[in-house]
This record gives C-alpha cells, sequence and structure tokens, in this order.
C-alpha cells in the first residue's frame, strides 16, 4: 500500500538507471512478511530454494497468454569498489554478450524469434543496490517459457565476460553516460552531495566513472559478478497465465543447482547521517530551471514493516496532502510566488530518511518563492490542518484505494510483477488492496486534524537541517550566504492562521434536454457501436474486459491542426493552460474540492484532425466525467493566471532544449520534417515573451465551439451507460453545424527535399552528437499494404543498425528506426534512423546507413531477419489490442472516416503477408538518396 501513496503523494527520490533501489543484507533470505504482522497478499506464492534465491509466483490470466518475468540482483552501484565504479551497470549490458550455452549475439536474436522485441520486452536496469532484469512474454507455451527461464539462468550464474566482448561493449556503454550527462543529471549528483555528505551514495551513482568504463579489465566485471551474482541475492519473479504448479517446478529444475563462485561479497558501509545544522547550497548550472529544496535529514527507520507504521505514514501521508493543497492553491492564484511547490518524505537507499519542500521558480524570483514556500510550510507547523482540509484528502485516498480494489484482479502482469519487486526495494509486504483499503479505514475512522497536525510536524523534526539547496540556470550575487540570508529573513517573518475556504457546488449537472439518438450501428467484429445524435455528436463506443472499473474518454472536436494556419504559430505548445484555466462557473481548485470523491480526469491536445478532450474514469462517475468534459468544450475559463503560470515556465524551455543534443532535436524535428509548417514548430524565445492568452483563444476557441463532435468511450461501460452518459451532456448541446470542406491549403504539408546536410547545435558536452536521416514516403490510405510493407522493412533496417552500431561496432547505446504512414496528410510519411555518437562519428553512421540501404535493396533479407523483424512487430500488436488505450486510439475519427477501422481489421493479416521481396521492394521505393534530408546535432565548438 506504502508504494500506492508514495506515488500518489511522493515527488523526490530521483534515480538513476533504475526503479527504487534497495540494499539487503546478504544474510539468510526471508520474505518481509516472516517478520511482520501485515498478512500478505494471498494471491501470491512465496517461496525459497534450498540454495537461498527466493520466487514469488502469481497466476494473472489478463491479458490471457503472456506473462512478466523479473530477475532481481540484490546488487548495484553501492557494492562497487572505487576501481569498480560504473561495473555493476557494465555487467548488466554483459548479460546480453555471451555465456556458456548462448553465444554472443545470440540472446536478442533469441528472444526476437520469440516474438520479444528488444527494449520493450527485453530489458534491465542498475540501481544503486539492485540490478533487475524484466523479460515480457507475449505467449506462455513451453518453448517461450523454458527459452526465457533458461537465457535467466545464463544471465545468473552462466556469464563468460570474456575480454574481446567487454572492450566491443564499452562503446555502448559510453553512449549511455553521454546521453544521460545532462543538467538535471549533473545537479541531481550535487543534490545528493549536498544531502547525504559523507555518505557512500553521492560516490556510486549506477553509470560511474568514464576512466573506469574506459579502462577497467574483464576481470574487475567478473570479479563483480561472482561476489554478488549469487543465489541468496536473488529474487525471481513470474506473473502470467500459466499454472503455478508448473511454473514453480520449472523455476525449481532451472535454478537448484546454481550456487556462488568463490568468496561473497560484503555490503556496503553506507556511513551514518551527520549532526548537520541550517545550511545552504547554490550550484549554477546553465539550461536547468530553477528549482529549490528545503530539507530535513534523519537517521533511516529500518524497523520491518508492520500495521502500525503504515498507519503512521497514513496519517503523514494525509497531512502533507493537506500541505500540497495549499501550495497548490498558491501556484494557481494572480501573480504566484512560484511555478509549483511540493512537501514530501521518503527514504533514500536505507542511508537516511528526509522531509522535502521542493520548489520551482522563475530566476529572478526565487527569493520570493523561497519565501513563500517556507511561511506556508510554517504555517501549517504552528496553526495546523482543518478538519475540513483532512476530510477532503481522507475522501480522495479512499476514492483511490477503492479504486484500486475494484480493478484488483485486472491488473496488468508487468504492473504486478514490478510491484513485488519494488516491494524488495522498500523491505515492504506485498498486500492485497482490499487489505489496504482495510487498514486504511481502521486508520482514519475517528482520525482527528490535531493528530494529522502533529505528524505533519513530526515529519520536519527531529532531522537534521534545515538544508537548502538551489539549482540556478544563473549565479546568484552572494551565492550560498545570500541564500541562507534569504532563508532566515523568511523564518523571521510573522505568519497568519489559514483562511477558511468557501462552500462549492459542482454548476454543470444539466446541459438541457437529453439528446435524441438519429443512428445507430455496429461493427459486430470489432464490437463496437456508433451512434449520432440529433444534433449531430458523434458516439462510438466498445465495452472490454481488459480492465475491470476502467473507462476511457476521448472528445474529438473541430479538425484539431487541419483548422490553424500553417503561417502562424500553433498555439500547442500551451494547450495545458486550456484545462489548468478551469470553466466559466467554476475554478480548478474549487472544482477538484467539489468532486474530491469522484475518479475523473481531464486533458486538452491539439491533434492532427482533432482539438481532443480525453480522460478517464470508473463505471460509477461517468456522468461527471462526461459532464466534466462537456463543460470544458462548451464553456471553458480561460482564466489568465494559467496562461501565464504557463508561460512563466516555459521562459526556459529554450535553455534547458539546448543544453542536450536530444533536446534540440525534440525542439526542431518535428518543424524541420514539415518545412518549417508553423502548425508543427515551437515558439522562439521572442514568441513565448510575447505571448498572449488571446494566441490560444483566437485559435482554438471558434473551432471548439462550432466544430464537430465525436465522442469515443471504451473499457468497463455498457452501450446504455455510455449512450445515457452522452445524451445528458454532449448529445444536450446546441446542433453542431455540418463541417465545411477542409481546403486542399490546409491539408498541404510538404516533407523537406534532400540536400545538404542541415545543422543544429546544442551547448552540452563537446563529446555529444546526434546523427538523423529520413527518406520520405506517402500517406497509409494511399496504399495500406504498402506501408505495412514499408513498416516492416523499417523493422529489419533497426535490426541491421543494432547489429552493426551497437553488437559489431559497440559504437552507441540504442541506434532507433521510426516509420510515419499518415492518416490525416495526404502523400506524407517517412521513414527515419537515428544515433548519438561522439560528433567524429557521425561519418560513419552515415556511411554504415547508406551501405545497409544498399544491400536492402539490392538483396531480400534472410528468413531469420524476417522472423526477427516481423514477430515482435506481430506480437505487439496483438499485446495492444488486449488494452482499451489501443482501441480508444485506433477508433477515434473512424466516425467521419470508415476507412480507419480497416487500419484495425488489417494491422495483424497485413503483417503476416509481408514478404522477403515485398521488403526488397519498399527499400527501393523509399530508401533513395537523392530525397533523404539529413541532418546532424552538435555542440557549438564542433559547429
Amino acid at each position: 500500500m506504502n508504494r500506492l501513496l508514495r506515488a500518489a503523494l511522493a515527488l523526490g527520490a530521483a534515480l538513476l538507471l533504475t526503479v527504487q533501489p534497495t540494499l539487503a543484507a546478504s544474510a539468510a533470505p526471508a520474505w518481509p512478511q516472516a517478520s511482520s504482522d501485515l498478512k500478505a497478499d494471498p494471491a501470491i506464492r512465496f517461496g525459497v530454494l534450498p540454495n537461498g534465491m527466493r520466487y514469488a509466483i502469481r497466476k494473472q490470466s489478463i491479458p490471457p497468454g503472456q506473462a512478466s518475468l523479473r530477475l532481481r540482483i540484490d546488487a548495484g552501484a553501492m557494492m562497487e569498489t572505487d576501481a569498480q565504479q560504473g561495473l555493476a551497470h557494465f555487467l548488466e549490458h554483459m548479460a546480453f554478450n555471451g555465456s556458456k550455452n548462448v553465444k554472443e549475439g545470440e540472446m536478442t536474436k533469441m528472444l526476437e524469434r520469440l516474438g520479444l522485441a528488444f527494449g520493450p520486452d527485453t530489458n534491465a536496469s542498475t540501481g544503486f543496490g539492485e540490478t533487475i532484469y524484466m523479460l515480457e512474454l507475449p505467449r506462455t507455451d513451453a518453448e517461450t517459457v523454458d527459452t526465457s527461464l533458461m537465457l535467466m539462468r545464463e544471465s545468473a550464474s552462466n556469464l563468460l565476460i570474456e575480454q574481446a566482448a567487454v572492450d566491443r561493449e564499452r562503446g555502448v556503454v559510453l553512449s549511455e553516460e553521454r546521453a544521460r550527462d545532462t543538467p538535471g543529471y549533473r545537479i541531481l549528483k550535487e543534490r545528493f552531495a549536498f544531502l547525504l555528505k559523507g555518505q557512500l551514495l553521492p560516490q556510486r551513482l549506477p553509470i560511474g566513472k568514464v576512466e573506469v568504463l574506459r579502462n577497467a579489465p574483464a576481470a574487475q566485471v567478473a570479479d563483480f559478478y561472482h561476489r554478488y551474482y549469487r543465489p541468496e541475492r536473488a529474487v525471481f519473479v513470474a506473473v502470467g497465465d500459466f499454472d503455478v504448479d508448473a511454473m514453480e517446478a520449472k523455476i525449481r529444475a532451472r535454478f537448484s543447482d546454481w550456487k556462488g563462485v568463490g568468496p561473497a561479497g560484503a555490503d556496503p558501509v553506507q556511513g551514518k547521517v551527520a549532526p548537520r545544522g541550517p545550511e545552504a547550497k547554490l550550484v549554477v548550472e546553465p539550461g536547468a530551471p530553477l528549482s529549490l529544496q528545503i530539507a530535513w535529514v534523519a537517521k533511516p527507520d529500518l524497523t520491518p514493516d508492520s500495521v502500525a507504521k503504515r498507519k503512521r505514514d497514513l496519517v503523514e501521508a494525509l497531512a502533507l496532502a493537506v500541505l500540497n493543497r495549499r501550495y497548490s492553491r498558491l501556484a494557481r492564484g494572480a501573480n504566484p510566488p512560484f511555478i509549483g511547490a511540493s512537501a514530501y518524505t521518503y527514504q533514500q537507499e536505507d542511508e537516511a530518511d528526509l522531509a522535502v519542500i521542493g520548489v520551482g521558480a522563475e530566476p529572478t524570483r526565487w527569493a520570493e518563492a523561497l519565501a513563500a514556500a517556507e511561511q506556508e510550510h510554517r504555517r501549517a507547523i504552528t496553526y495546523g490542518i482543518r478538519q475540513d482540509e483532512l476530510d477532503r484528502e481522507v475522501t480522495e485516498m479512499r476514492t483511490l484505494l477503492r479504486t484500486a480494489v475494484a480493478g484488483a484482479n485486472t491488473r496488468r502482469q508487468a504492473e504486478l510483477a514490478n510491484e513485488i519487486v519494488a516491494s524488495l526495494a522498500d523491505h515492504q509486504v506485498v498486500t492485497a488492496p482490499a487489505d489496504d483499503l482495510a487498514l486504511f479505514e481502521e486508520t482514519v475512522r475517528g482520525l482527528t486534524a490535531e493528530q494529522a497536525s502533529a505528524a505533519l510536524k513530526a515529519a520536519y523534526q527531529g532531522g537534521g537541517g534545515p538544508l537548502v539547496f538551489m539549482a540556478s540556470p544563473r549565479p546568484v550575487d552572494g551565492g550560498d550566504a545570500a541564500l541562507m540570508r534569504a532563508f532566515q529573513a523568511s523564518q523571521k517573518t510573522p505568519v497568519e492562521p489559514p483562511s477558511e475556504a468557501g462552500a462549492v457546488a459542482w454548476p454543470y449537472q444539466s446541459f438541457g434536454p437529453p439528446g435524441q439518438v438519429a443512428e445507430r450501428r455496429e461493427a459486430t467484429d470489432l464490437g463496437v457501436t456508433f451512434v449520432r445524435f440529433a444534433n449531430g455528436v458523434r458516439l462510438t463506443v466498445k465495452p472490454t474486459t481488459f480492465r475491470d472499473d476502467e473507462v476511457l474518454i476521448r472528445v474529438n472536436v473541430g479538425d484539431g491542426l487541419l483548422d490553424l494556419s500553417p503561417t502562424r504559430q500553433s498555439p500547442a505548445w500551451a494547450g495545458s493552460a486550456y484545462i489548468e484555466g478551469g470553466l466559466k462557473k467554476i475554478e480548478t481548485d474549487d472544482m477538484e474540492r467539489v468532486l474530491a470523491d469522484k475518479v475523473i480526469g481531464a486533458r486538452f491536445g491539439i491533434g492532427d484532425d482533432a482539438f481532443v478532450f480525453s480522460g478517464s474514469t470508473r463505471p460509477e462517475d461517468l456522468t461527471t466525467e462526461m459532464q466534466v468534459l462537456a463543460a470544458y468544450v462548451s464553456e471553458p475559463g480561460f482564466r489568465e493566471e494559467a496562461f501565464l503560470r504557463l508561460k512563466t515556465a516555459s521562459k526556459t524551455a529554450h535553455d534547458q532544449f539546448e543544453s542536450t543534443g536530444s533536446g534540440v532535436l525534440n525542439r526542431d524535428l518535428s518543424g524541420l520534417l514539415r518545412s518549417g509548417d508553423r502548425r508543427w514548430t515551437f515558439p522562439s524565445r521572442e514568441e513565448i515573451e510575447a505571448a498572449r492568452l488571446s494566441d490560444l483563444t483566437e485559435q482554438v476557441a471558434p473551432h471548439i465551439a462550432d466544430g464537430r463532435i465525436e465522442v469515443v468511450i471504451v473499457g468497463d461501460v455498457t452501450v446504455d451507460d455510455a449512450l445515457a452518459a452522452t445524451a445528458g451532456t454532449f448529445g444536450a448541446l446546441p446542433t453542431r453545424p455540418d463541417p465545411a470542406p477542409i481546403p486542399e491549403t490546409a491539408k498541404a504539408v510538404s516533407f523537406p527535399k534532400g540536400g545538404p546536410l542541415v545543422l543544429r547545435t546544442h551547448k552540452g558536452r563537446t563529446d555529444q552528437s546526434i546523427g538523423y536521416i529520413a527518406w520520405p514516403t506517402t500517406d497509409y490510405f494511399a496504399e495500406p499494404q504498402r506501408a505495412r510493407e514499408t513498416a516492416v522493412m523499417s523493422e529489419v533496417l533497426s535490426l541491421r543498425l543494432l547489429d552493426e552500431l551497437r553488437e559489431a561496432q559497440g559504437a552507441t547505446y540504442s541506434p532507433s528506426v521510426g516509420v510515419n504512414h499518415s492518416l490525416v496528410w495526404p502523400r506524407w510519411g517517412y521513414v527515419a534512423a537515428s544515433v548519438e555518437v561522439p560528433p567524429e562519428k557521425l561519418g560513419g553512421f552515415f556511411a554504415d546507413v547508406a551501405r545497409i540501404v544498399a544491400d536492402l535493396k539490392a538483396k531480400e533479407p534472410t528468413a531469420d531477419e524476417m522472423q526477427r523483424a516481423k514477430s515482435p512487430r506481430i506480437e505487439r500488436l496483438q499485446k495492444a489490442r488486449l488494452t482499451n488505450q489501443y482501441w480508444l486510439g485506433e477508433l477515434s475519427g473512424a466516425q467521419f472516416d470508415p476507412r480507419r477501422l480497416d487500419v484495425i481489421r488489417q494491422a495483424v493479416p497485413g503483417v503476416q503477408k509481408v514478404t522477403a521481396a515485398d521488403v526488397r521492394r519498399a527499400a527501393q521505393t523509399w530508401l533513395k538518396d537523392e530525397t533523404a534530408f539529413r541532418l546532424v546535432v552538435k555542440p557549438e565548438a564542433a559547429k
């Protein structure tokens, strides 16, 4: 349960290359429930092999025929010696590079033949105290399960770690180090060093040290492997559609004879939390947004997970939620002192317990932001919280937990496997959602504001501090001392009791008489119902059983980017101000308060062919969710404060983008691939500075006011319930006029012509650069089967680039290939390949691509390549079809363009039909040197 609360409330504790890590003792292993009064989830079978390896198995048949496997090793960067810094992560890479029974380069290929794609289905992560190997099985037949278990065992105990393979992998690991060295990462290092002064963690970041990665011999990697990859440090997790007894037998057969080699590695000496008084630290990092933390650091509470401990955590979480609600209200007000602020507590790697106030602000207003955050925190500590505030948070958390109970039986296998693994990181018992809810109700029964106030006060007392840390994109006169003076000055400012909130009511319960159905039809093969109301609103409904208590809604209004001018900067960058602006009759804060017992959501975006309003809810709140979305369509608030807050946050966007090559690519690529069409460009600094709310309202509001409406509802819902909820909201709106034909000029989008290399620069490391090449194709509907053939061709191109640049050359961490065939823009599509390498290797990338492309055009791919390309693609499609998100997206637009239904029907059969000859022909058709668009992003120094 604590993981659920942390997901909702904690905003700190950013980690590297991993999910939440842990440090467990190397003594005889036991599951946390062995020393707890909490009951473990009875749906999970927990066990321990005689050699000490633990396992957890759970049957979960949704989605059917799939499984998630995890192998967690209780060892990470904290276990490294000074000479091994980065080798725990390096070793994770070596798990894919040769073992006693699988030769180098074959492990990934074996999995691809079974339908597992490298990355999405085959992955690993390394943290401070753990390494996790992950496989997502598309099937649970004997071959797939047995092969996967064999490969997990190979990684656990049979790696060869040969010097030649280590040398080939260095470039890949160094590429990952380059890609991860961003302003945010550098700030994280400084923050760890400041908050955890004198402790081990700041000296053991998982990516390690460059000199070690470049020079460490294979023997050093092998030494770490044998000392820490041992059965007593391992946990195997299997969740899926299989027989639990059979899976347990397979695990026992595969892992019982595993024995450690040589002496076992020791647990690290982490260092103690030192007594600290008030301190301040300023870090100047160009390209980063300004961020502040005020922290108190205490010795970690390492007592076992228990009922009493969880109750204390619950009360503290509720009190923190009240304070965060106050911060949110300040940030949403007129002339807010900060962009955002939050209060949270967490435990960092068994090293320390931290209580933090985090703040984001304009660089020129840092002192004002610091003072406002400190004083609001002190107001809550001094005067406590009110009962009405506490009751609201109790209601919201109860709703969250009840929703978890309702959806418990249809949680995805990966979600359940990750929960089990994460429980080890937190030393927590895996409990059932129903038991979590029962414990919550027991905790809040009779809970008073005074008790919650005491918990909030206790969370921020007893530790060393306050420690004030600020990362700024520009220098601050006076440095650390100025930061401390500003904090101490704020502490001397008296605070008054908080003002009480007034009563509010939800004002959008009626939109007029319910709409009448003018037409209803079915697509029985897809399980979809189409409805047209008398006012022109269209409704598409697909009931599913994929996830209990989950209903997804998408409302398409107007024609999106097709409605906008290609010569005027799109307001899409400011789209979040639409929702944050609230509604005409109620502000966002009041809306959240009055609907606290509901599960609702509201998002806005500008799609190619629609202005999109979306949300997720549960069946019992569907009517309210539809009221919220209909109100945003019919009566948006468009409040100035929301726009100015977003504008303020965006002022440093260009600095952040320009701090890395990937940032520049993300900022510029969409516009470049459309020849500068302003519907896809990101605004310049000057345009952001000059932006006004009217830029959003003038371009968006008229099209939403009279544009066509298509509502898509997918999930745990009946057609009748969806119809009724839509009839009372969108169906009750005034009649929408028939949409005018879209001018051909609005549909025109041009791919850039091939020619000279396009250059962009960044201000980051001098060894970071990106090479990008794209070939124009055409839209999807021009030749649907040809589009599918081109997609498979892109998969083959991806395999070859991965084999060449990562496996053979060891040049890069993740070469990528993408394909896009538009469903909206005539004659527009592309295939693209990109890579991150040092600047001196860019020429080699383009030469390698040219050679691979020439070979693809000259010869058909092998049967093995075709299997490795098609199988993962087909499995991804099959898996996607078992999610509500897939159907929500694929059914969008189908009421106005029925061809989209055939896209769904032919997605898998079309890929199955693709032959090697088709792939060669696609390469010959599209991968022409003279049409290729080439882009490089280099450091400014290498311009």
